[in-house]
């Protein structure tokens, strides 16, 4: 009987089917596996790069430095595919915002794409810490309430007009930069008129003023000066009337003059 028996068994266990793992998701397995490791191996190149070409603009993590934006929020960033947004930005530059073209091969391109994703993708997993400022963080206030600000209260309207200077304002300038403006011109010109002692006067844009001398520019584009104990001078300085709003302003007034400003399109 024991012989039959382990034969019986033997075909028995031949015959029982043996569950292996597809060869195809085997294969896809590996593939993804040695995918991941070339980006990782791709994205530390493109961070040496990073830190010799880009680092002093955009700070050596790609969120922001001296005057460079927030690469990790960067809306091109987040729709750039395989380099196709990114690669002709790096290539060409900006001039019109002080960013300079950078002769580098597809290889190199190629490696300063897979860093920039690597550190979005890292910094949109991380709660806080970004350097950065986005648009929605200043669209918090009331335009309505804004728009009333303006032309009451906050006497902007004495100086500006929503049709005038300030027309297409929100499309010119966005976000943080559009508030700084708002709150603190500093590329405002003043402008000054001088008297002198004959009674004549001349006026132009302010280009110089201490305790002793005052300069200006007139519509000429001539540059003119006098010392100041020789005549009599009136300064006409934009930026003061927003630097008087300081003690002024609650927190309300600057979110909803923020939002009233960022309609002006």
């Amino acid at each position: 009987m024991a012989a039959p028996l382990l034969v019986i068994l033997a075909v028995s266990l031949a015959q029982t089917p043996t569950h292996h793992a597809p060869a195809g998701a085997a294969v896809r397995q590996h593939n993804a596996t040695a995918s991941k490791a070339d980006s990782t191996v791709l994205a530390q190149r493109g961070s040496a790069l990073f830190r010799q070409d880009c680092s002093f603009c955009h700070g050596r993590s790609a969120t922001g430095g001296e005057s460079g934006p927030d690469l990790t929020r960067s809306k091109l960033v987040t729709e750039d595919v395989d380099g196709d947004k990114t690669g002709p930005v790096v290539r060409n530059g900006r001039p019109d915002k002080g960013m300079p073209r950078f002769d580098r091969s597809d290889e190199q391109i190629a490696a300063l794409v897979a860093f920039i994703h690597t550190q979005q993708n890292d910094a949109l997993t991380k709660k806080g810490g970004r350097k950065g400022v986005d648009v929605l963080d200043l669209q918090t206030g009331n335009a309505e309430a804004g728009k009333q600000f303006f032309n009451d209260a906050g006497g902007c309207a004495n100086c500006h007009s929503p049709t005038g200077d300030l027309a297409g304002i929100a499309s010119r300038h966005q976000g943080l930069q559009l508030e700084e403006r708002m709150l603190y011109p500093k590329h405002a010109k003043s402008r000054v008129t001088v008297t002198l002692s004959s009674g004549q006067t001349v006026a132009g844009t302010l280009e110089y003023l201490d305790e002793f001398t005052v300069g200006l520019v007139d519509s000429t584009g001539s540059y003119r000066s006098w010392r100041t104990r020789d005549v009599q001078y009136k300064l006409d300085a934009p930026a003061n009337a927003h630097v008087e709003l300081f003690s002024k302003y609650t927190d309300d007034d600057v979110h909803n003059l923020m939002s009233y400003l960022q309609t002006l399109r």
